[in-house]
């Protein structure tokens, strides 16, 4: 009997060790964030998994750098047209300079220091854009998408109005504007995690229209080889420039002008001598519908496709205004400069 009374006291002394040292492990074992999930192997991805909440985000890894040699890049733009065109450098942050949870921004470079150092070295006479506090201001709204890897319209639209303010034009409040949604929007974040809870939150994708001002849209497609590259481009075709997606459909960001691989001419209703040249990424879809009221003609360009040379054909149409509006991600990349410089 006795024998039997210490074995259990020997049993129960262990298990109250293991319990122990179980307690000091969890006690000294870093604290996982919660919900919050990268995907294994997409290294460039975050998704916060909240639910119908779930946001994904790009993260960002550009290099300093880069940033910097894409303003000196816009700087020698303004140079080359001189007095005769404004210049304008927008570029624009993406959703994990606002939405990155603190405890998680050491996967991610800083924007905010790289956007600082950007804009520190444009000339004086290139207008700088800053974008970032605006939006901050806005973090609340749906300014990004949650499950695409583009902005929201909204965020578009306080971009827009920014620019418009420092490009010293008329622009619209949104209530000129109509408010469309397509309902059930699962965005390329999907596609690019292979994350189920992106898919199992979608989102509204609400854009907006103009009221009370005329418009003419002309669309020259880029003509592509087996190799994805540009050969060419077809006679301007009239269409529209907003086009309407059904609900659930992952493409509503080609509600502007249906894509990138285009050149777009609008004419407008606004007679007062000004002609923009929007020099862009996708991100850059969503300004233009926003300035109809602010510029008489605007050209917007992809600088990805576009084969002709810049300068000459802003002098050849015109143009009185640029604006440069790359996503961080694309200012800091060595060949986005590049590819801006070949094409001067």
């Amino acid at each position: 009997m006795k024998k039997t009374i210490s074995l259990i006291a020997v049993l129960l002394l262990l298990a109250m060790t293991v319990e122990t040292a179980a307690d000091n492990r969890r006690r000294t074992r870093p604290r996982a964030v919660p919900h919050a999930k990268r995907k294994v192997g997409n290294p460039n991805i975050l998704v916060i998994d909240s639910g119908m909440n779930t946001r994904a985000m790009e993260l960002y890894k550009g290099a300093v750098e880069n940033a910097v040699s894409y303003a000196h890049m816009v700087n020698s733009y303004k140079r080359a047209w001189g007095d005769k065109v404004n210049v304008y450098c927008m570029v624009i942050p993406t959703a994990v300079a606002l939405y990155c949870p603190d405890s998680l921004r050491y996967k991610t470079n800083d924007e905010q220091a790289t956007l600082n150092a950007l804009y520190g070295v444009l000339d004086p006479d290139v207008e700088g854009v800053r974008l970032l506090p605006v939006l901050q201001e806005r973090k609340a709204e749906n300014i990004y998408s949650r499950t695409d890897h583009h902005w929201a319209p909204l965020g578009a639209f306080y971009a827009a109005k920014e620019f418009a303010h420092r490009a010293k034009v008329d622009f619209k409040p949104l209530s000129a504007y109509d408010m469309k949604v397509v309902k059930n929007f699962v965005g390329t974040m999907y596609k690019f995690s292979g994350n189920v809870a992106v898919k199992n939150a979608p989102e509204d994708f609400v854009y907006y229209t103009p009221r009370d001002v005329s418009y003419r849209a002309l669309f020259s497609e880029y003509i592509f080889n087996a190799r994805k590259q540009v050969v060419g481009e077809r006679e301007p075709v009239e269409g529209s420039f907003f086009r309407q997606y059904a609900d659930g459909n992952g493409a509503a960001y080609c509600t502007f002008m249906g894509g990138d691989t285009k050149l777009t001419k609008v004419t407008t209703s606004t007679a007062n001598g000004r002609k923009l040249m929007i020099l862009k990424d996708s991100y850059g879809n969503a300004l233009p519908g926003y300035l109809f009221s602010s510029f008489e003609e605007i050209y917007v360009v992809d600088y990805r496709y576009f084969r002709q040379h810049i300068v000459a054909y802003a002098q050849d149409h015109g143009i009185t205004d640029v604006l440069f509006a790359n996503n961080l991600i694309h200012a800091s990349m060595k060949n986005t400069t590049d590819t801006y410089l070949k094409k001067q």
